[in-house]
């Protein structure tokens, strides 16, 4: 999955792919993150640059949506 880079201090890169509803969060350590059955609107919110990706992240998405570790 191709992912973009954002701007913050933990979170290197975001991708998504609408079709499967899969997001993938690579943070600045190296660690990757896949996030399963997300809708649209939670990544095109978390990168739109109105909010802080990080804290997005934290608190829409971490404990909400089932993950596995990359």
């Amino acid at each position: 999955m191709k992912r973009s880079r954002v701007v913050s201090s933990s979170v290197a890169a975001v991708g998504y792919d609408e079709e499967s509803r899969i997001l993938e969060v690579e943070f600045v350590d190296g660690r990757v993150y896949r996030y399963v059955d997300v809708p649209p609107h939670v990544p095109a919110t978390m990168v739109s640059g109105s909010v802080s990706v990080g804290r997005f992240l934290n608190d829409r998405v971490k404990g909400r949506y089932r993950y596995v570790k990359l």
